[in-house]
């Protein structure tokens, strides 16, 4: 009983530490003040990078919210990556420059990335901006992304947001106020005390210098979040750009919100396990404030994870309790559990409102366990290789 009682005892302060990491950034978020965005940061040439996979339903739509945005001296360069539809006919059609690759053997966002960068060798631009072919970039974002870029010398990534559509079912809802927890609520918090952010893999401007030597050529599930800790390792860390948006839709189809849920959760939670612990005695070694900023941030786990571990924690917790009287870990856990609660609501109340209702909300207790099989595969049979989501 007195080894059951350290172990649990042990686990649940693991879990009130990620919850307090969330609670804090969630807090800065929600009562800190806004970090001014200077616009003083020169305009220099750019080149936008868009990777394309079979997105002719939508690359037009992509195209067109880049174009008015450049210009005379910027660059649009498609990559046209292992498609076998129209994506680089229409591309072309729509004024952007193309690129065609064709490598079965090596699939991944960041083989196509790579090409991108080599295109441009020959005649490089300041600043490097990734969007995705099924993204909306608003207006001005372009502008207010490379200026910062400019003005820094260091990464810069605009909130990206997806949207679920007014007509979406309860999990959709569900899965579009986590997105907005993670990818924006999160990030502004860590903003606003003055800290780096994640890599979110869209809306993202790179000076050159920086770009051109990172790795890119890798078939990871998730290399925009790698890529963003590998910068911040060598002294870039990402800022967060709060007033340039860009936005996507969910998948419409099953298959489609399967696939892109388990590359993205799979992807994290693999991220944690290989690269945490490393990154944090580097931080540690370094006395780098702004590298443990984001391995504390990485180390929370996807929101509904999160939920269920705290839940199962609380319990046995509770057990132990009732069998023992061991009163410390449902302590710990209690306290996490306070912490995750108040985490969300604060997020609804303040970001959330017209995404769900608090009914809604309240019943979205049951979303974690929907989510239950996706974490079981991770244990079992884990998605390593990069497969595009099914749209609809």
């Amino acid at each position: 009983m007195i080894a059951a009682e350290f172990l649990l005892g042990a686990i649940a302060l693991g879990i009130l530490l990620c919850t307090a990491v969330l609670f804090v950034e969630i807090t800065a978020a929600v009562v800190g003040c806004g970090t001014a965005i200077s616009q003083e940061g020169e305009r220099r040439p750019i080149a936008v990078l868009m990777p394309a996979h079979n997105e002719s339903a939508v690359i037009a739509t992509a195209i067109r919210s880049v174009l008015p945005q450049l210009a005379f001296h910027d660059r649009l360069i498609v990559i046209a990556d292992n498609c076998s539809d129209d994506t680089a006919a229409i591309a072309a059609t729509e004024g952007a420059e193309v690129v065609v690759r064709t490598d079965f053997a090596r699939r991944g966002k960041g083989y196509a990335l790579d090409l991108g960068v080599r295109h441009l060798e020959s005649k490089p631009p300041d600043v490097i901006l990734i969007v995705d072919a099924d993204c909306h970039v608003s207006v001005g974002a372009v502008d207010l992304l490379v200026r910062l870029c400019c003005k820094t010398n260091r990464p810069v990534q605009a909130i990206y947001l997806m949207q679920a559509g007014p007509e979406a079912r309860l999990n959709m809802r569900i899965a579009e106020f986590a997105w907005l927890v993670k990818n924006k609520v999160r990030p502004l918090g860590l903003n606003r005390l003055g800290l780096p952010c994640q890599l979110t893999g869209t809306g993202m401007a790179f000076p050159w210098g920086r770009l051109s030597k990172a790795t890119l050529a890798t078939g990871h599930i998730v290399e925009d979040l790698k890529l963003g800790l590998e910068l911040a390792r060598a002294g870039a860390a990402p800022l967060l750009c709060p007033q340039a948006l860009v936005t996507s839709n969910f998948p419409t189809s099953g298959d489609g919100i399967k696939s892109q849920r388990t590359r993205w959760e799979h992807g994290h939670l693999g991220v944690i396990l290989s690269d945490a612990p490393r990154l944090f005695l580097d931080g540690v070694g370094r006395r780098d404030t702004d590298l443990l900023a984001l391995v504390l941030d990485l180390c929370v786990p996807p929101t509904a994870l999160l939920a269920l571990m705290v839940v199962a924690i609380w319990t046995s917790c509770a057990i132990l309790f009732y069998l023992t009287a061991a009163a410390w870990p449902l302590g710990l856990a209690s306290l996490a559990a306070l912490l995750m609660a108040a985490s969300v609501l604060m997020s609804w109340a303040r970001y959330g409102r017209h995404i769900m209702t608090l009914g809604t909300l309240l019943l979205s207790v049951v979303y974690p366990l929907w989510k239950i099989p996706l974490y079981l595969r991770f244990l079992v049979a884990r998605q390593v290789d990069w497969v595009r989501s099914k749209r609809d």
